[in-house]
This record gives C-alpha cells, sequence and structure tokens, in this order.
C-alpha cells in the first residue's frame, strides 16, 4: 500500500494520513486523467469554439439591386413641366412612354383630354403618358391642365417647340407611343378608343 502511495505522490502532495493518501490518490487520478464528469458537462457551458465562424449569407447592399435599363436616344431629352419642376425622360426607359403633343386652344386636344386624363393615372407605372404643351401662352397652358384635370401627369412646358421639333410634330393632337426598347411604334392621331386599346396592350405587354 505504501508503495502505490509514492508512486501517486510523485504527482500530487503526499499525506500524513492513510485516510488523506488515499483521498490524494483519488483526486491526483481525476484531476490527471483531464475527463470532464458526465455531470460536469451536462451542467456546464458549452466549449468556445475555435473554428473560423461560418460566412454570412446575407448580400451584399448592391447584390440585388435591378441595374438601371439602358437609355435610348429617344429619352434622352430634358424639360421643365408647366408646374415647375425639372423633367428627365431618362428616367422612363425600360418601359413604353406616350407622348401627347397639345396646345391649349385646340378643340381635337380638348376632346382628347378626358380619354388622357382617365388612362394616365391608372397606367402611371407602366405606360407613362406626358403631355408636351406647345402653340400657346403658358396661362391658358396651365387652364387647360386644370379644366381637365391633367394635374396628376407631367405636362411639359415646351413653348419654344424644342421637343415638337426634335419629334418632328408639325400639328395637334399627335401622340407619340415609344415602346420599352426606345423604338417609336406610331406617331399620329389616336381617337380616345384607339388611345386606350394602345395603352392597355402595352401594359400587359
Amino acid at each position: 500500500m505504501r508503495k502505490r502511495i509514492g508512486r501517486t505522490a510523485a504527482a500530487c502532495p503526499p499525506r500524513v494520513a492513510i485516510v488523506g493518501a488515499l483521498v490524494a490518490t483519488l483526486l491526483a487520478t481525476a484531476a490527471c486523467t483531464g475527463t470532464v464528469p458526465p455531470d460536469a458537462a451536462a451542467a456546464g457551458t458549452a466549449p468556445t469554439s475555435t473554428s473560423a465562424p461560418a460566412p454570412s449569407a446575407t448580400p451584399s447592399a448592391g447584390a440585388s439591386s435591378t441595374p438601371p435599363a439602358p437609355v435610348p436616344d429617344t429619352l434622352r431629352f430634358t424639360g421643365t413641366t408647366l408646374a415647375g419642376s425639372a423633367f428627365d425622360a431618362t428616367r422612363l426607359a425600360g418601359r413604353p412612354v406616350v407622348l401627347w403633343f397639345w396646345a391649349p386652344w385646340c378643340a381635337t386636344c380638348a376632346s382628347q383630354a378626358w380619354t388622357v386624363a382617365e388612362i394616365a393615372p391608372k397606367y402611371r407605372d407602366t405606360v407613362p403618358i406626358v403631355g408636351v404643351a406647345g402653340l400657346g401662352e403658358q396661362r391658358d397652358m396651365k387652364n387647360f391642365v386644370t379644366e381637365f384635370d391633367l394635374g396628376d401627369m407631367p405636362q411639359i412646358d415646351d413653348r419654344k417647340g424644342a421637343l415638337w421639333k426634335r419629334f418632328k410634330v408639325t400639328e395637334q393632337s399627335i401622340f407619340v407611343i415609344i415602346d420599352r426598347d426606345g423604338k417609336v411604334v406610331h406617331q399620329g392621331f389616336l381617337d380616345g378608343e384607339s388611345l386606350t386599346a394602345r395603352v392597355t396592350a402595352l401594359a400587359g405587354a
């Protein structure tokens, strides 16, 4: 028995009493093995992992954004609305667009205005309709917009005729329809029924 205690004492401090030596031996065995008792593992905290954290699955801020649509030459123009706001046609790229060239004194324009006022808000996000007012005074243009409730759609003040010349419009009322690729697919007169049919078809295309 003393020889066994002596061997244990080489690893742990000796005890005077025999009982003490036995207790020391048991403690030394537990301390030297490095094994965690089952109850201690259950009650303790999970060991800290030394492996590198898993990469985040969250995409970067710009990863999911849709690239802007290419801007066709037909939509590379700017202007000022009758309300005084800046207008940039490049923002309409990727969608079909209807340009309506009208004059405030034009009876035909007045007859079409009710249809335009009705469908423009409905297709604002899919087929924007943009008014291009010319051949008149600004005050008369504003009165025309108010009278026919056209204020919910952009109305470009083109008294100098820059856009009329750009699109080679020589009379009113003329609709210029541009498809989503920037190609002019119609330029000319449209009555209310034909305009509605065209815009509805473009919205569903």
